[in-house]
C-alpha cells in the first residue's frame, strides 16, 4: 500500500503540493484511512505471531510501537477472534471489533450483512443492540454477572474458549456449569453417606 505520488509522508506530517486537485486530495485521504485501519490488523497479527514465538511480546511491542498495552491487547484480541479468512476487506477493524465476542457463525452472519448492505460501524452496532435488547425482553429470567480478572488470566481463558470454538462468555458458562455439577454431585454423595 502506497500513497498517491503527490503526497510525501514524513514521520511527523504529510507534505502536499500547493495546487492539489480535489479528487487527488480525496483519494489521498481514503488511502491514509485504509493504511491506518490496515496497520491495526497488522499489529494484531504481529502480536499473535510474537505470542507464539517470543516471550515478553507486549513489553517489547509497547517499546517498539509506543502504543499502550490496552490498545495492543485489543488489536491482538480482535485479530485472534476473527481469523483472516473471516475478515472483510471492505469493513474496518472497528466493524470487526463489534462482532468479535460473538460465536464464529454469528460473526460471519453480521460481517456479511454489514459488507453487503454497506453498514457503518455505528449501524452495525445499532443492529446488534436491537437484537440483544429484543432477546433480553424475551428472557426476563436471565442475569448478568461481571467479574474482574487480570489480563493474563483473561487471555488464557480466551484461548481456551477459542480452542473449544466458543465465545468467552459461552466458555465461562460451560466451565461454571461443569464445576457446579461436580460440586452438586459431591454434595449429593456426601448427603447420601450421612
Amino acid at each position: 500500500m502506497v500513497l498517491d505520488q503527490s503526497a510525501r509522508p514524513r514521520r511527523s506530517g504529510l507534505e502536499l503540493p500547493p495546487r492539489l486537485p480535489f479528487e487527488t486530495w480525496q483519494r489521498i485521504g481514503r488511502q491514509i484511512s485504509l493504511i491506518s485501519d490496515c496497520s491495526r490488523w497488522w499489529l494484531g497479527d504481529w502480536l499473535i505471531y510474537g505470542e507464539r514465538h517470543y516471550p515478553n511480546r507486549y513489553r517489547m511491542a509497547i517499546e517498539a510501537t509506543s502504543l499502550d498495552y490496552q490498545t495492543l491487547k485489543n488489536y491482538a484480541w480482535i485479530a485472534r477472534r476473527i481469523p483472516r479468512s473471516r475478515r472483510r476487506d471492505q469493513l474496518s477493524l472497528q466493524h470487526h471489533a463489534e462482532v468479535a465476542a460473538l460465536p464464529p457463525s454469528d460473526q460471519e452472519h453480521w460481517l456479511q450483512q454489514a459488507a453487503e448492505l454497506g453498514w457503518t460501524r455505528r449501524e452495525l452496532r445499532k443492529r446488534l443492540r436491537e437484537i440483544r435488547n429484543g432477546d433480553d425482553s424475551k428472557k426476563p429470567d436471565e442475569a448478568t454477572v461481571r467479574i474482574d480478572v487480570i489480563a493474563e488470566r483473561q487471555l488464557r481463558w480466551q484461548e481456551a474458549a477459542e480452542a473449544m470454538e466458543l465465545s468467552l462468555a459461552e466458555w465461562i458458562v460451560v466451565i461454571l456449569d461443569q464445576a457446579a455439577g461436580q460440586v452438586g454431585g459431591a454434595v449429593g454423595s456426601n448427603d447420601e453417606e450421612a
